[in-house]
């Protein structure tokens, strides 16, 4: 009987196993189905990083944290171009600058939440963190109408407790796949150079809308773009609102087969 009770015990442990094994993978490849938080095993969640696209798409994102001294002047190279791009403000910024707000709204620019105080969130509550967004979401809404469906993490950082909070207030948490380092300020060929050799499908661009190197940036690289095939869209014609998942080892948007999204 004791042989009987031992190999019980060892089937139990190797049954046990394989489920955590395989419960381990699902959520590693499967990521967030339909946009959705998988309790698997409480895995790293991940905000979207780049969008898997059979289109050459591609965002770019201006970051707007300190000053507006170069905004116009990259309102008015959009404009020239014919492109709609979308922004990302903190609050204060948005209280510094109402009226260059409403203007980069009523010029088709979409508006995304970067948090009030520009904080690192991984130390904040959730309760901190709704604030956060709640507070730069009114003052978006307010002054052009429309609340913001994008949240981009302060210095790139998050956790799972910020991206659950996030998506329970409504929230798509976004990141970037391609950084210009235009906050570096090393030039606007480094800048150039960096963004047409990295390229590709999908891509989420980060430039800042006061770095000093970027609007002579966006000047070549939107052409070149262009002439690559590339078109450039504001993150609500790039990213899925539904029936996707999140690859959870590289940030991967991805459409659910059989979507016709």
């Amino acid at each position: 009987m004791k042989w009987i009770f031992a190999w019980n015990k060892k089937m139990i442990f190797y049954i046990a196993l394989i489920i955590v094994m395989v419960s381990f993978i699902v959520g590693f490849f499967m990521g967030d189905r339909f946009g959705e938080t998988v309790p698997v095993l409480n895995k790293r969640l991940v905000p979207i990083y780049k969008v898997k696209r059979d289109d050459k798409k591609i965002a770019i994102t201006l970051d707007g944290t300190w000053g507006a001294d170069y905004t116009d002047e990259i309102l008015k190279i959009f404009d020239e171009n014919n492109l709609d791009i979308t922004f990302f403000f903190a609050g204060y910024w948005l209280e510094n600058y109402p009226d260059l707000v409403k203007k980069i709204a009523a010029e088709g620019h979409e508006i995304g939440n970067h948090t009030y105080t520009h904080p690192h969130c991984n130390s904040l509550s959730s309760d901190e963190i709704r604030n956060e967004l709640e507070r730069t979401s009114s003052l978006i809404e307010k002054l052009t109408g429309k609340r913001p469906q994008y949240f981009r993490p302060p210095f790139g950082e998050y956790n799972n407790n910020i991206i659950t909070t996030s998506r329970e207030n409504g929230y798509q948490v976004v990141q970037w796949s391609l950084d210009s380092l235009d906050w570096r300020e090393p030039g606007t060929e480094f800048i150039v150079n960096r963004i047409m050799s990295n390229v590709t499908a999908g891509d989420i661009i980060l430039m800042h809308n006061n770095a000093p190197d970027t609007p002579e940036a966006l000047r070549t690289i939107i052409p070149r773009l262009k002439s690559r095939g590339f078109e450039i869209v504001p993150l609500s014609e790039l990213i899925y609102s539904e029936n996707y998942y999140i690859q959870s080892h590289d940030g991967l948007q991805v459409r659910q087969s059989g979507s016709d999204e």
